[in-house]
């Protein structure tokens, strides 16, 4: 009967072995990836900065994901040189072409005084709450961590604003910031689920901060009780990388695209009316900008908020749910965002539309240096409401 050592051996004869030093040597190339095949436990104690890890018993399940292209050099590395050798065969097996396994594994590669930290990872209960997301491959441990350190600015606590920032704060991303200057009113709950009927009269971003709290406490909520004009729009973007906006006016639009192009900064941009709602991305410089699809606002009195045409309840909760999807997708660099693409949604017809927006050379906005850029108040173009508010919808 064949012992654990003979079929060690006869692994290690059908695979290829290198040492450390050709390891350390190897993974600086473009396309190598230094596969860490250890159990979590042993991983969170030390590992080799920038690689991959998969353990062991998750590999077949994990690395068509995590590594798709089969002719990508890789490296595998466990404690010892055990594991790596059986996870290398097992590599080979599935198609992969270019696979080594590191004799003596980590514990030789620290021995002698290799590069390696303690990387950050997550919490036993953080495991436990984003569970499902761990177990997608393209998310992951690594994609969890993104979202975690990812700052994401709301535009609104209101009908779209609810939903997005619901999904965001559950999906776990580690900062959100809020900005409303209104207070929760009885006819806001037919739409805006973040609050409730004992917030009646709460500051909006008060009411947001309770209700997001309560479902993440790994979640940072900035609230920005303000009026966003042209003298902060800049300096509060800064402090984020990424916007999911929902005003109901046009001037905030503007007022917004143009700070995002000044600062570089991607908008996950959602609206309705009355049963129909649109979303899009707007990825400064590189698709489309909100003057590109909009380059004029339209007269007020065919511009009307949804305070004065209505709206379906239900309706900025699909809209903000896509917008909360794809910042997410934004955040993990997921698929293809809706960047150069509008999505119409008719509810009355059940029905989406996706119509390609192209890039205006001679958009107003965008076709200019972003050191040219100034932004200003955008009251005078469009005032259905003599304040510039967000996220009344």
């Amino acid at each position: 009967m064949a012992t654990f050592r003979d079929l060690l051996n006869q692994t290690k004869a059908e695979i290829r072995e290198v040492d450390t030093a050709t390891a350390d040597e190897a993974r600086q190339a473009p396309r190598a990836v230094l596969l860490d095949v250890r159990e979590p436990d042993e991983y969170e104690q030390g590992a080799v900065p920038g690689s991959l890890h998969i353990a062991r018993g998750n590999l077949e399940s994990n690395i068509e994901g995590r590594v798709p292209d089969r002719s990508t050099p890789l490296l595998v590395m466990c404690a010892g040189g055990v594991r790596s050798a059986f996870a290398a065969k097992t590599l080979g097996e599935l198609g992969y072409t270019d696979v080594v396994s590191i004799a003596g594994g980590f514990n030789r590669w620290k021995d002698e005084g290799r590069e390696w930290a303690t990387p950050q990872t997550l919490g036993p209960e953080q495991r436990n709450r984003y569970q499902r997301h761990l177990l997608l491959p393209e998310v992951g441990i690594e994609g969890q961590l993104k979202l975690l350190d990812a700052k994401v600015l709301l535009l609104g606590a209101g009908g779209l604003g609810s939903p997005a920032a619901l999904y965001l704060a559950a999906a776990g991303v580690g900062t959100l910031g809020i900005v409303d200057m209104d207070v929760v009113d009885e006819s806001n709950l037919q739409r805006q689920i973040l609050h409730n009927l004992d917030r009646i009269g709460d500051r909006k971003v008060d009411s947001a901060k309770k209700t997001l709290t309560l479902i993440n406490p790994d979640v940072n909520v900035v609230t920005h009780d303000l009026r966003l004009d042209a003298g902060n729009v800049a300096e509060i973007r800064t402090q984020y990388e990424g916007v999911c906006d929902g005003p109901d006016t046009f001037p905030s639009r503007y007022l917004l695209n143009d700070a995002a192009l000044k600062t570089d900064t991607v908008v996950v941009h959602g609206s309705i009316f009355r049963f129909e709602g649109q979303a899009t991305v707007f990825k400064p410089y590189d698709g489309p900008c909100y003057r590109c699809l909009i380059p004029e606002p339209p007269p007020a009195d065919l511009a009307p908020s949804c305070a004065e045409a209505g709206v379906l309840g239900v309706l900025p909760g699909i809209i903000g749910s896509i917008q909360a999807l794809e910042a997410i997708k934004v955040i993990l660099g997921l698929g293809d965002s809706l960047s150069g693409r509008l999505l119409a949604y008719d509810s009355l017809e059940q029905s989406f539309r996706t119509f390609k927006v192209n890039r205006d050379p001679n958009c107003p906005a965008c076709s200019l240096d972003p050191a040219d850029i100034v932004i200003a108040e955008y009251d005078e173009l469009c005032m259905p409401h003599p304040a510039l508010a967000p996220s009344s919808s």
